[in-house]
């Protein structure tokens, strides 16, 4: 490994530019021809690892290398793993939370009780949670040094927390795991400290008796899943007979727990750390959206909130058990958008009942109906997993999956009717193969839907279509583009910098509310203050009674004192006079904090786009502007004139 390194640096100071792939395959291809072994003995993916290390714990070799910042640059770019990884200018890390059980019980919903509700142990997220015990700092710790080994600086993270319904969860266990988050971050930068907290936390569990092994864990599972399976129990009867009944499950649950001061004093240490957060999201249902929930959600650093919208039509709604109204989704994406929140929606075509046609009718509303008009969507097709009862409906012909010709035509149609302001995150689900009885299994299903836009012709406007990635910006073409569209609730400006070509190097979301509509938000905000004990969750009708949050509280008790939850909630934090800098975002490779990148970040395009948004909003009659800032980003944003205001940063206009 080191000569194969010594041989790659040589030619590194020969170009004094990145190898390309071909380059580094021939050096790679004849070290192993000398070697001669029996498997080849050096990797792309070994190599970065192997530098790191040596630079970290034999400081004698590495000095002997005379490697400079430039040089370091160069071997990174080179050696880097799967680049696209932070091309949108940010780490992106997703965490899962346990097994618990849901307020509902949709059709079409994976009921595998080793995972929170809808994911499947299979998937490479679930995976990597559950050889961690669902622990959020072993995730973060563990997946930060993946990136690393790869490649990947990791100063600016995105966590991204999934798990079904966050507000299923108690209040003390959701406080735990946001501290152990940021705990993670924060702690990253020091090797030694955060090796001993990996080896502790695993001690932990190990002596409590809690599985991680897959095998094991399959094994602990089996009889209660194959119940579930035939229908014999429920998910939730399932996740409680388990879980509940497991006393090394009970011994680690004993210490998931933290008070709302202990994720603030994570928070503050935050905004100073190597490793910071520069997003975090939640993921939740329409229904349990209210100002109380974002709230807290809020006062635990949250920027964005990924809803299940699965459907707009109501009969498809109700067909498959997903029991709320397109009122009730409306009411979330507004209230959600007055907090600040970036909304990301989940859409899902194929559904039982639903139709090609339907599904893009449906999809055209989710883009034009201004009760809803999200910032980013999940586009997958209905996949068929057993367990499910959506199986009943396919065994006797009520339900099939669309055909390839089917499927694409829909996505097609729905990329073409997306809005410039709007990013299709992804088009499929990480489900394996084998888990997926019926439908698309193709991973590429993507790259066929651009392929297909591509020969139709015409030009797609979505983000993700148009973003620089890791390639440069020349900043002197650049034009500041601003689009502006209706809500419901306000009037947004899409300000957005773009190439000759339109490719989007940066972009800024704007909102200005409407007095009426923050006076109304007030009100319920009000109205819902003094419940104590409530999630913010409406209590839905499963196995003919309502299952709120208190009936998931079987497995644990409650321990949260009503002062903290009213702290939590806290009165309606804004104003009518105020306006909104929902997101900013610059794209390129991501760059250090402090330091250059190779695409458009720290070129000073962001804070040209705020100063932007302030102009308009002072245009616009506004006295101030506040920002959902992620608790990693408040020193920028104080450089910007920026201060601490409640559970937004503002600036006086």
């Amino acid at each position: 490994m080191q000569k194969t390194l010594e041989i790659i640096l040589s030619a590194l100071r020969e170009q004094g530019q990145p190898l390309d792939a071909n380059a580094l395959d021939r050096i790679i291809r004849a070290r192993n021809r000398e070697l001669r072994g029996p498997v080849r003995a050096v990797a792309k993916k070994k190599l970065l690892p192997f530098y790191q290390k040596v630079k970290e714990s034999d400081p004698e070799l590495w000095r002997g290398w005379d490697i400079d910042d430039a040089l370091e640059a160069l071997l990174v770019r080179t050696l880097r793993m799967k680049p696209m990884r932070t091309a949108s200018g940010v780490a992106t890390v997703t965490v899962l939370t346990k097994p618990w059980p849901c307020a509902s019980a949709c059709l079409y919903c994976p009921n595998d009780i080793r995972m929170p509700k809808s994911y499947l142990a299979d998937e490479p997220a679930c995976q990597r949670a559950e050889r961690n015990w669902f622990d959020p700092y072993l995730q973060v710790a563990l997946r930060l040094r993946t990136l690393a080994d790869m490649g990947h600086t990791t100063d600016k993270v995105e966590l991204i927390v999934l798990g079904g319904t966050w507000t299923d969860y108690p209040r003390e266990y959701r406080f735990w795991f946001t501290r152990e988050l940021f705990r993670a971050l924060n702690e990253a930068s020091d090797a030694n400290a955060q090796r001993a907290s990996i080896a502790e936390r695993r001690a932990f569990y190990e002596h409590c008796g809690v599985l991680s092994e897959r095998d094991d864990l399959a094994a602990f599972a089996r009889n209660e899943q194959a119940r579930v399976t035939c229908g014999e129990l429920t998910y939730n009867q399932a996740i409680r007979e388990l879980y509940g009944n497991d006393a090394g499950w009970q011994r680690a649950s004993k210490s998931q727990t933290a008070a709302l001061a202990d994720v603030t004093l994570e928070h503050e240490r935050n905004t100073q750390a190597t490793h910071r957060s520069v997003g975090l999201v939640i993921e939740t249902r329409p229904d349990c959206i209210t100002p109380g929930a974002l709230t807290e959600m809020r006062t635990l650093g949250a920027t964005k909130v990924q809803i299940g919208i699965q459907s707009l039509d109501q009969h498809i709604l109700d067909a498959n058990l997903r029991r709320i109204s397109l009122d009730r989704i409306g009411r979330a994406f507004e209230l959600a958008r007055l907090f600040g929140f970036k909304i990301h929606a989940h859409f899902m075509a194929n559904l039982y009942r639903a139709t090609p046609e339907s599904d893009v009718a449906g999809y055209r509303a989710l883009v034009t109906d201004r009760r809803f008009l999200p910032d980013e969507v999940k586009m997958y097709p209905c996949a068929l997993v057993d367990g499910t009862g959506l199986v009943t409906h396919w065994r006797n012909g009520t339900w099939k999956p669309y055909t390839e010709r089917e499927l694409i035509d829909v996505l097609v149609a729905n990329m073409q009717a997306t809005p410039p302001y709007v990013r299709v995150s992804r088009m499929i689900r990480d489900i394996s193969s084998h888990d997926i009885m019926a439908g698309n299994k193709k991973v590429n299903l993507r790259q066929m839907v651009d392929c297909e836009l591509a020969r139709r012709g015409g030009g797609v406007e979505e983000i993700r279509t148009r973003e620089i990635g890791t390639r440069g910006a020349d900043l002197t073409e650049l034009a500041l583009i601003e689009f502006p569209y209706e809500t419901t609730v306000s009037s947004e400006r899409f300000l957005q910098w773009v190439t000759p070509e339109g490719k989007i190097a940066g972009f800024l979301r704007l909102s200005l509310p409407k007095a009426s509509a923050i006076e109304a938000a007030r009100a319920e905000a009000e109205s819902e203050r003094g419940v104590i004990g409530s999630t913010g969750c409406e209590a839905m009708p499963i196995e003919g009674k309502a299952i709120s949050h208190q009936a998931a509280r079987d497995i644990e008790p409650a321990s949260a004192s009503a002062q903290e939850e009213r702290s939590a909630r806290g009165a309606f934090p804004l104003a009518a006079d105020e306006a909104m800098i929902r997101e900013v975002h610059v794209y390129g490779a991501v760059a250090a904090l402090g330091h250059a990148s190779t695409g458009a970040q720290h070129t000073g395009l962001g804070r040209k786009l705020v100063a932007r948004a302030c102009e308009i909003a002072q245009e616009a009659g506004y006295e101030r502007i506040n920002v959902i800032g992620a608790v990693g980003t408040r020193e920028y944003y104080a450089t910007l004139g920026f201060e601490q205001h409640g559970l937004y940063q503002q600036k006086e206009l």
